[in-house]
């Protein structure tokens, strides 16, 4: 059977991929979205149902249609996958779900050749790629002696559903980023925490303006220039107080301590000898990009990251990465979906007017 042909096959249906499907309809380019989800809303469809939309963190809107009123106690979940899916209905766009991509590789030595999308639904052939496929599917679990043998709970926050299920339980919590804080803020209203982290978090007292927000994100930007994995923005910009942290604050949740050494059976060992009890251990240690599927590419370097000119992945121009490294906030996805498509524009396979090209 031979492939189905397009001009540009998206990956993944999220914030990013979305705004990169708004503007190639813009533009006019004959366009594919593959998403592995069996609904609209990305990532947002599996977060816990305590994350609400008074207290997730800013949501931009997606390109050429605000969101609806917000009711700041409805699940995030809940409202953004509606989000998601009344903007895919009324634009139509090009959208085909469940549909998990396998591979993605090169059909010949041309560098202006096509390349071949295979998925679980067939086979796509398309003169680019724009890569939209985010972090949750690859959460990230590190690895500490005695884990194994550990007999309590393990879990990771991609396995997260309420604070309730912990109740009576010690539970340790590790790791230093929004997600961490937030989950330390919740279960601690229900049973005992600990708080463990490799290095002190940084805390911030005032909102974040544009300018640091530039700066922060130029850092990230700066690393996968280089080729270099990409850091999370928050690992740059900090934590921000709000009300809700610095009431867990006051009740000694956010009491931080150095990251323990090993697991024992029932607990930890602390980085002072001592072992503390623990039955739960929530590991909220971040994402990596799913980028699996591109390995036939062999886009990584030896930094072990992929080297980029903004979207575009350096050693193949035909490829893009959005919702990657410094485009991975809502805002920044956002602005990759726009960039990725003004610069394919440039490719000289693309540049031509859609009805001149020949498929």
């Amino acid at each position: 059977m031979n492939p189905a042909l397009a001009d540009v096959v998206v990956i993944g249906a999220g914030q990013a991929g979305l705004s990169a499907a708004y503007h190639l309809l813009r533009r006019g380019l004959d366009h594919v979205v593959l998403d592995a989800e069996d609904g609209p809303g990305g990532a947002w469809r599996h977060r816990w149902k305590s994350l609400r939309m008074g207290t997730v963190n800013g949501i931009s809107d997606l390109p050429g249609a605000a969101k609806p009123p917000v009711d700041p106690a409805e699940p995030s979940s809940e409202f953004l996958s509606r989000y998601f899916g009344g903007y895919e209905e009324e634009l139509a766009l090009a959208i085909r779900r469940p549909v998990k991509v396998r591979s993605v590789s090169r059909e010949d030595s041309n560098p202006l050749g096509r390349l071949r999308i295979t998925t679980d639904d067939g086979v796509w052939s398309a003169r680019a790629v724009i890569n939209a496929t985010g972090t949750w599917t690859r959460p990230f679990w590190p690895i500490y002696p005695g884990q194994a043998g550990f007999r309590g709970r393990q879990l990771h926050v991609a396995d997260y559903v309420a604070a309730e299920e912990f109740s009576g339980r010690h539970v340790a919590v590790v790791g230093g980023g929004i997600s961490a804080v937030g989950l330390l803020a919740e279960i601690s209203l229900v049973t005992s925490t600990s708080w463990f982290t490799r290095r002190p978090p940084v805390w911030r007292d005032s909102g974040f303006d544009g300018r640091a927000g530039h700066d922060a994100v130029a850092l990230v930007e700066e690393r996968v220039r280089q080729g270099l994995p990409p850091q999370s923005v928050v690992s740059v910009t900090g934590l921000l107080w709000t009300p809700t942290l610095r009431a867990a604050a006051a009740r000694g949740a956010l009491d931080r301590q150095p990251m323990f050494t090993s697991l024992t059976p029932d607990g930890v060992r602390l980085a002072t000898g001592e072992l503390l009890k623990v039955d739960v251990i929530l590991w909220a240690t971040g994402f990596r990009a799913e980028l699996e599927h591109l390995a036939p590419l062999h886009l990584r370097g030896p930094g072990g990251g992929i080297a980029m000119a903004g979207t575009q992945v350096a050693a193949e121009p035909r490829v893009h990465l959005v919702g990657y490294g410094p485009s991975s906030s809502t805002i920044g996805a956002n602005r990759a979906g726009r960039a990725a498509v003004a610069t394919l524009l440039k490719l000289p396979q693309l540049a031509a007017p859609a009805q001149g090209r020949q498929q």
